[in-house]
């Protein structure tokens, strides 16, 4: 059977008319299909699509930039996945104020970890751009350009920067720990006391703790700074930062002269994050002073190669020459002068560790040079002490002992708790020919921490034998006065003393050849005399 089509027939107008509805329900049911079709695609790229910056905020920090806003060291797996994660937003979204403050920071502490001077510059390229995008209200900007100086030992600009952000907001509690750092740094002490004060009405913490045990410790309070870093230690949020007041622990611990115990609080902090280089020095000087050198000498050397600091470049050549390793010890002395020109590449002030290594081992001129420089700019406690020992290693002992008695003197603003300040005291009074002082304080030097350095401890020894014991008799000027306690007793238990007869008080003995002459008293003024009264 043929069809209408194969025979050539027309068709009907009803078949045209089906036909024509068929070919529009088609069309029709296409085009809501591709309809349907874009809008998913368009839902879909603009999920994923970036939110206006100037109104929806960055994606939340996660725990290593909320440490680093707070001081606290983080994982350092963490903090390099946070720069590499900070470093990609800014890529994508140069405007973002608050994501250039956290990588700046960020920053700041991987050269601390690392003692890569080379990553100060970057922070303040960050920085400096947050504070541009945002110039207004930035105070995460300005705790971080705060940090930076810190860092840098650049004290007066710290203060400047953590000030201008206290005047964004008052309220900022990481602000203060940053303050604290810059005002001890410029030996404002006054002004570190009315700052942790406001610090502790506003927070607590292991954070706020660790900081107000570092005062404790510069104000003579040492069971309180040690109670203080247990309780950090004891309530941190990540190995880290228990690993950081951990070493703080061993390092008041070693200041108190007990070797055991800082050993045992640097290994602890060492094994709770093994990448805690300050502890592994800690550890060092620790074997040190137990006399197992081999294994300190290891733990310098590990410690070094990770975190090339001059500080620990000069324990470890002060190490090898009391060793008797000469040429050990020149190796560091010189890793020192280059580690400080490196540092000073990145805009970081070494000076005071060079003038400590240049007054000991290299030209003590150059280092009261220097660190005269260094006390004009920022006069704290350790500058103080070390340019009165460079003076002192210079010749100028009197100009030293200046400066050895602000370090020390409690009346100046020093501290008595350095077994270092000490020891430099009384060698520069020994020299002054002032015996009972230096006497007094190289036996509260090795009182305080008879294992302080390796180089100097048998150095005070030998003075302090040299010194002799005290003398039986002190001269009149230095004895001290007599004085006549009162008599606390009710009247009724007093027993009043009985003279005979015969012998008179002293008081009332006549000088030999003279009578006793009797002045009369009473009203000037007036002329008339008052009779002494009868006993």
């Amino acid at each position: 059977m043929k069809t209408q089509e194969s025979s050539g027939a027309r068709p009907s107008p009803e078949q045209e008319a089906e036909t024509r509805r068929r070919r529009v329900h088609v069309v029709l049911k296409g085009a809501m299909i591709a309809s349907l079709t874009g809008c998913l695609v368009l839902g879909g790229v603009l999920m994923l699509w970036p939110p206006d910056e100037k109104t929806a905020p960055p994606p939340a920090p996660g725990a290593a930039a909320r440490a680093v806003s707070r001081g606290v060291p983080p994982e350092l797996p963490d903090l390099t996945a946070l720069i590499g994660d900070r470093e990609a937003r800014v890529r994508k979204h140069p405007k973002d104020a608050g994501a250039w403050a956290v990588l700046g920071t960020a920053y700041v502490e991987q050269a601390r970890r690392d003692a890569d001077a080379g990553y100060y510059p970057k922070a303040e390229r960050a920085l400096r751009t947050s504070l541009k995008v945002r110039p207004n209200g930035n105070a995460a900007a300005l705790d971080g350009m705060a940090a930076l100086a810190n860092a840098r030992r650049d004290f007066p600009a710290a203060r400047k920067w953590g000030e201008a952000a206290l005047k964004v907001d008052r309220a900022r509690w990481t602000t203060y720990p940053l303050l604290i750092d810059a005002y001890t740094g410029l030996g404002d002490y006054k002004a570190v006391k009315r700052t942790l004060d406001r610090l502790l009405t506003l927070r607590t913490g292991p954070a706020v703790m660790a900081r107000a045990a570092a005062v404790y410790w510069d104000r003579g309070r040492p069971e309180d700074a040690a109670a203080e870093l247990s309780d950090a230690a004891a309530a941190a949020r990540s190995p880290a930062e228990r690993a950081a007041w951990l070493e703080r622990g061993g390092q008041l611990a070693w200041e108190r002269g007990d070797r055991e115990a800082a050993l045992r609080l640097f290994r602890e902090a060492l094994r709770t994050d093994p990448g805690q280089r300050a502890a592994q020095v800690g550890e060092g000087r620790a074997l040190a002073a137990l006399g197992r050198t081999a294994e300190a000498l290891s733990a310098y050397r590990a410690a070094l190669a990770e975190q090339p600091a001059p500080e620990y470049a000069l324990e470890l050549g002060e190490l090898y020459e009391s060793l008797g390793l000469k040429p050990e010890a020149r190796a560091q002395y010189d890793l020192v002068r280059d580690l400080v020109r490196s540092a000073a590449a990145g805009g970081v002030d070494e000076e005071l560790v060079l003038g400590r290594m240049e007054a000991d081992h290299g030209d003590p001129k150059s280092a009261v040079r220097r660190l005269r420089a260094e006390w004009r700019r920022q006069p704290s406690i350790a500058v103080a002490d070390a340019l009165g020992w460079a003076l002192h290693r210079a010749g100028d002992h009197k100009g030293a002992w200046t400066f050895a008695v602000r370090a020390t003197d409690r009346q100046k603003g020093g501290t008595m708790r350095s077994a270092l300040y000490a020891y430099h005291r009384g060698m520069i009074e020994r020299d002054l020919r002032l015996h009972g002082p230096a006497r007094r304080h190289l036996e509260e030097a090795l009182r305080l921490n008879p294992y302080f350095s390796p180089l100097h401890v048998p150095l005070a020894r030998t003075a302090l034998k040299a010194l002799g014991e005290p003398p039986d008799k002190l001269p009149p000027d230095v004895r001290p006065p007599r004085v006549r306690r009162p008599d606390v007793r009710p009247p009724a238990e007093r027993t009043p003393q009985v003279r005979p007869p015969t012998e008179r008080a002293p008081e009332d003995r006549p000088p030999t050849g003279r009578t006793p002459e009797v002045r009369p008293t009473g009203d000037r003024a007036s002329g008339v005399p008052r009779l002494p009264e009868q006993p």
